[in-house]
Parts: structure tokens; sequence; C-alpha cells
């Protein structure tokens, strides 16, 4: 994984914008009314395109844009995941949206995962969250949330085969000689139903064996890894009652052990791991604080870390790292443009947001990037320009520092 040793280096969090024919695209290909061929074709070229636009941008760590993860409506928030569903087997679509599982409550002692539609955040700014115009939307609601109904299996051998020959020929069209792919991390792919397994961490060890085979094949094919777990953090609001800091801890720590597990043998250097509060564009009051969780992600067996910072719940965050040891071989990509906003960021703001990292961690170990991914969240022409501000600040930021 390259270093900042001579410039602030910038990559992105993963999704992109799509163009209008491949949201077409895969709108007809996940109602079965596509040409297989010509779809592929234009998913081809279109990756092609979406890493040379980033590389034109001054993205110097690009990625695929998520083009292969499946997204057919403009505002979508859920292909990062939802991809998964094609590629596990023993999953079951039994007609239920995200929001329609099963509330669940904890008790002391006893912390579970409730329902999306039973989040604190959901129930707090219910109002908001019911009304359309108020700019809280994660796009259409889907009806095909799975079941697992019996042993998980890893299935997508051809796609995400297919995924990494699209992305090392966009690199080679772009010249880049480095990019990352993600991948869905086992916490968050557990969030479904289970009907197999005895115990949530026994299917969240289930998913971890399984998609291992998907992290194995996209370090094995020469690029870099990122593991998508926004579980890790954003299920402290999916648990009612609160819980206290220390009992999420305790919940969480077994998915950063089945995360490891899927890790296990996998370069550090290779995989890079994203933490996020959810990117939805919510009030976000019921996040837990990065200073609750930070000693858990370090305990990923990751070679560095995206996390979000340029957000206004959470850019004031930074200052953890005043009082937390980062271990001398990692690196940290902290997110200095946001998903969160439409206002596009200045570059002498987004360089103030490097310097503050770079002071504090070493200029060589930032990567500045985003918060989270920008494809389905704000306005391609939005995305593209937050990209470009983030390339200017990231130069602004390697003047000062060097």
């Amino acid at each position: 994984m390259k270093r900042s040793s001579d410039r602030i280096l910038t990559s992105q969090a993963g999704s992109l914008p799509r163009p209008d024919e491949l949201i077409t695209a895969n709108a007809s290909r996940e109602a079965g009314t596509v040409d297989e061929e010509g779809f592929q074709k234009e998913l081809a070229q279109s990756v092609v395109d979406v890493v040379r636009r980033q590389v034109v941008a001054g993205i110097a760590v690009p990625g695929d844009g998520e083009y292969g993860k499946s997204m057919g409506s403009k505002v979508n928030y859920r292909a990062w995941w939802s991809y998964s569903f094609q590629r596990l087997g023993n999953l079951q679509v039994r007609g239920l949206s995200l929001y329609q599982f099963p509330v669940r409550r904890s008790n002391p002692g006893n912390t579970v995962l409730s329902s999306f539609g039973d989040r604190r955040d959901r129930l707090k700014f219910a109002a908001a969250y019911a009304d359309p115009e108020s700019g809280i939307t994660t796009g259409p609601r889907a009806t095909d949330w799975p079941v697992c109904v019996g042993p998980l299996n890893y299935t997508g051998h051809a796609a995400i085969a297919a995924d990494i020959t699209n992305f090392k020929t966009a690199l080679a069209a772009s010249g880049a000689n480095e990019g990352f792919m993600t991948s869905i991390g086992p916490a968050s792919c557990a969030r479904i139903g289970n009907e197999h397994y005895k115990s949530d961490d026994e299917f969240v060890f289930a998913c971890a064996e399984a998609m291992r085979e998907e992290y194995k094949a996209i370090v094995d094919a020469g690029l870099i890894l990122q593991i998508d777990d926004p579980a890790i953090a954003e299920n402290f609001d999916q648990i009612n009652p609160e819980p206290t800091a220390e009992e999420y801890r305790k919940f969480t720590m077994p998915k950063v052990e089945a995360l490891n597990h899927a890790l296990r043998g996998l370069p550090k250097d290779r995989v890079r791991f994203h933490l996020c509060w959810g990117s939805w564009h919510g009030p976000h009051t019921t996040d837990i604080a990065m200073r609750d969780i930070v000693d858990v992600m370090l305990k990923i067996d990751a070679g560095a870390y995206s996390f979000e910072a340029g957000n206004v719940r959470h850019e004031h965050e930074w200052s953890v790292w005043q009082d937390t040891k980062l271990p001398d071989d990692r690196l940290i990509l902290p997110g200095v443009v946001s998903h969160a906003t439409n206002v596009v960021e200045h570059p002498e703001l987004v360089a103030e947001r490097i310097g503050r990292f770079a002071r504090l961690v070493g200029r060589e170990r930032v990567i500045a990037s985003t918060d989270c991914g920008l494809g389905g969240r704000v306005h391609r022409d939005i995305a593209w320009a937050k990209l470009e501000t983030l390339a200017q600040g990231a130069a602004l930021a390697s003047k000062q520092l060097w």
C-alpha cells in the first residue's frame, strides 16, 4: 500500500455515481430484461471511464466506483451491501423490506440488534424521516432482503472475477499503478434474517468464512482490499435501548474476531478497513463517539483505516488521535470531504483538515479521502467537484507539510 512519502496522496471511500446508461442497464438486468453480453460491455467501459476520470481529477489511489455492485436508481444506499445477496448460497427472499424485520429489544446481559425501522435516530426524528420533503431519503424501498435458510457458501466466483478483470483493465488504461476494491465485512453482511445458525455470532462467523473467498480473490489479483463494515460503529444506533459504550464494545468484539478470522493469512499492507456511521442524510445524534470505538477499530487486522472525519457530526473527533496511538505500520484515510452535504468543501478547508491528522500521526501516514461513498448520495456533478477539491486541498497541504 502506497504511503504519502513526498506528498499527501488521495483516494476515496468506494461508491461513485453511475452514468445514466449503467443505471438503466442495472434496472433492466434486475428485472431480467437485459441482454447480458451487451450489459457486460457497458459495464466494462463504464469502469474504464470512472477510473480514468478519478485519475484526471487527481485521485492517486482510485477504485472501480463499485460499478459491479448493481445500482438501479440514482439515489441508492444499498448497493455496497445488497450485491452480496447474489454471491451467497442458501439465502431466500421473503418479500420483506429492510424495515419490516421484527423488532428486538436488548436487556442487561443480552445485547441484540433490533430492526432498521427501530433505530433510535429514526424513532427520535420520526416526523422528519416520514416527511418526503425533509431531505432524508435512501431511495426506493426494496422488498428483496433475504433470510439465511441453510449453510452459507460463496457463489460469486464468476462475478468477482469479472469485477477484477474490468478494474485491472481500467487501471492499465489510466496508467494508475495502485487501486482498491471494496467487499462487505461479516458484521454488515449478517444484518439479514437468520433461520439456520444458532446464534447471531455464529452467523457472523459463517458470513466471514464465506466472504473470505472474495477477500482472497481481490488480494491475490494484486489489488488493495477495502473491507466495508459500517456495522462495527453503526450498529450502536440499532440497539434499543441504548447500551453503554462498554456493553457495545463487548457486543462488537466477536464481529471483529470474525473479520480477523476471514482476513487470516492475508498481508495487512494489502488491506484497508472502512468505518462509518451509515451514510444516510439524517440527524445522527445517536451515533457512538469515535473515542468509544477507535480501539476496537484498531484491533482489526488491516494496514489502513478509512473513517468519517469531514461531516459535521464527526469532524471534531480528529482530536481522538491526540490520545490514540496509531501502530507504526498503519495508515489512516480520514474523510476530508463529505457525502453528507451538497456544499463542496473549499480546498483550504480540506488542507486544514489534512494538516490536523498529519501533525498527529505523521504526514507519510495520511491519505486524504472521502467520508463515505459518494455514489447514490449526492448528485454526480457535486461528487466529482468534491473529488477535485479533495485533490486541490491535498496539493495545498503537501506544500505546507513538505
